[in-house]
């Protein structure tokens, strides 16, 4: 897979160098690009920004940078902006005002072959630059949650992490991918390790039983029970 991400500030993702995802670009699993918007911009101030049309609050991102950026990135599959080759890459922004990003998502995504991410900043971007890039791929406006953040870094980070980690090679031992939480629709069950016994607490008994059959009922019944304490909004209606 090829992921591009653009951002004003490129070394908020040097985090990405590190661990599992660091590994993967590392070995090629993952073709991994961070790029400046600003490299797109054509004045000595490397300007990104300006006011609202109609007034108001804050600054706007321009849209051509935007708009160069994404011609260069999203002509990288093959070919050229003209003559493209291969599939058409999805172009993600982060925002308040998109579809909220769940497990299913980031399985998706991890399916597809380019993905193109831009951070917005200030009050947002140039709403021209997404109807731009729907000519260039699909585009996809996606909400971690119901809040706002300073700009979309943060969001992309996550999102690559989710994503990046379900690509086959990332994970040493792709079983571990499988009972985790939000995969099957449940919270995962609790994890216990050695010593048996740590300041009088001790791990349930069935976990050293040796009963496989009894462990794995034991540990779907927490992960009913654990969900339905702290996230009963996941489990279906039962009335």
């Amino acid at each position: 897979m090829r992921i591009d991400v653009v951002s004003i500030f490129p070394s908020y993702f040097d985090g990405l160098t590190l661990s599992l995802l660091g590994r993967a670009r590392d070995s090629g699993i993952l073709d991994l690009n961070v790029h400046d918007l600003r490299d797109w911009t054509s004045d000595r101030h490397r300007t990104v920004d300006d006011t609202p049309y109609g007034g108001g609050a804050g600054m706007v991102m321009k849209p051509e940078p935007w708009g160069l950026a994404l011609d260069q990135l999203a002509s990288a599959r093959a070919g050229s902006v003209a003559e493209p080759v291969g599939p058409r890459p999805t172009i993600i922004f982060p925002s308040p005002a998109g579809e909220v990003f769940h497990q299913s998502t980031a399985r998706e995504l991890a399916d597809h072959e380019h993905l193109i991410f831009g951070c917005g900043r200030y009050e947002g971007i140039d709403e021209r630059v997404f109807e731009e890039a729907a000519e260039l791929g699909e585009v996809r406006l996606i909400s971690l949650g119901d809040y706002v953040l300073n700009g979309g870094e943060v969001a992309v980070m996550a999102m690559i992490e989710a994503i990046g980690r379900l690509i086959p090679g990332v994970v040493g031992n792709p079983e571990s991918l499988v009972e985790e939480s939000h995969e099957d629709g449940l919270l995962e069950y609790p994890s216990y390790t050695k010593p048996s016994v740590w300041r009088d607490r001790e791990v349930p008994p069935i976990l050293l039983s040796g009963n496989h059959g009894a462990i794995a009922a034991w540990r779907r019944e927490q992960q009913i029970e654990r969900t339905r304490r702290r996230r009963p909004d996941l489990l279906p209606d039962e009335g």
